[in-house]
């Protein structure tokens, strides 16, 4: 199987921070422990309090984490390998990095803004004057996807926000990389908190409105259920999709439904929180060709106070 260097960098970065995850996290338990039997009784007596600050500064990020609208600052970093694509078996790699900002409006609402940047290695086969076929692929800037939901700020046992979603025909290459139109439509999304976790649901629609005549329009269903179950420590399972979608422009394939789901953690470095992801999802339902199934790792900044 054909990997690209570029995808083969990604890889080792992901892993590499997880394990600077963990030998930090590890490190700094040590040195906390190590200056904590250097001190006298009484100031040991006032750092006892130090566990459940943290334990609680955890909880509140990794709540926040959860949520797509929550009101704060994250920064996702996100690395998706799709395998078994055609029939030599390739390999397409979507890294994507995807800001979260909230904005106030008022003493009432705040809008959660979100712009998707793909950048992406996409396999394909050149055809030969021999008859057969020259496995390559492309790489560049995909097609972005900025999101901006409108939020009220009082929430009770439902958090919702709508609002516009949008593709923006920026890919690089053209040929491979963009859908080559324009397209917008409707967003939203609503989530509750219980005690044991998130579960929640995002569903979009977007139709093309421009673009290149020679190109597909888009009329393009996107939906993902969510559910997170917390643990202990900062741990949490998710039971989710990477996204239901369905392209109504087509009358067979229309569908890739992926179930799957992983463990994630809530970090803290210093001051700085951090929110680390895997997961795996069997695409059950997808078009001929595509791929069946799909790896995930997230690497996530979180600024709970918006700056």
């Amino acid at each position: 199987m054909k990997v690209s260097k570029v995808r083969s960098f990604f890889a080792i970065g992901t892993v590499g921070v997880c394990i600077a995850l963990s030998a930090t996290t590890g490190w700094a338990q040590a040195s906390q422990d190590a200056s904590t039997t250097t001190q006298t009784k009484p100031a040991a007596l006032t750092q006892q309090d130090a566990p459940a600050s943290d334990a609680a500064a955890l909880e509140k990020a990794r709540k926040a984490s959860q949520n797509p609208i929550a009101s704060m600052i994250s920064v996702p970093f996100q690395e998706n390998w799709n395998f078994g694509i055609g029939n030599s078996d390739r390999v397409q790699n979507v890294f994507v990095i995807q800001p979260v900002v909230p904005v106030s409006l008022g003493s009432k609402w705040n809008v959660i803004t979100r712009w998707v940047t793909p950048i992406v290695y996409q396999p394909y086969a050149v055809p030969l004057e021999d008859g057969t076929l020259h496995q390559t692929g492309a790489y560049g800037l995909g097609d972005m996807q900025p999101q901006f939901y409108f939020s009220p700020k009082a929430h009770k046992a439902i958090t919702w926000g709508a609002g516009p979603i949008f593709i923006v025909p920026m890919g690089t290459p053209y040929r491979y990389m963009s859908q080559g139109k324009f397209a917008m439509g409707p967003t939203f999304v609503a989530l509750a908190q219980p005690h044991f976790g998130t579960i929640g649901v995002l569903v979009n629609n977007m139709w093309s409105v421009a673009g290149h005549k020679d190109r597909p329009d888009i009329n393009q269903f996107y939906i993902q259920p969510f559910l997170n179950y917390n643990l202990k420590k900062a741990w949490y399972l998710s039971l989710q999709t990477s996204g239901i979608t369905a392209n109504w422009e087509k009358s067979t394939g229309r569908w890739v439904v992926p179930i799957g789901g992983g463990p994630g953690r809530v970090w803290k470095l210093g001051h700085q929180a951090v929110n680390v992801q895997t997961f795996f999802f069997g695409n059950v339902v997808h078009p001929k060709g595509a791929s069946p199934w799909e790896f995930r790792m997230a690497f996530t900044l979180l600024f709970p106070k918006p700056r």
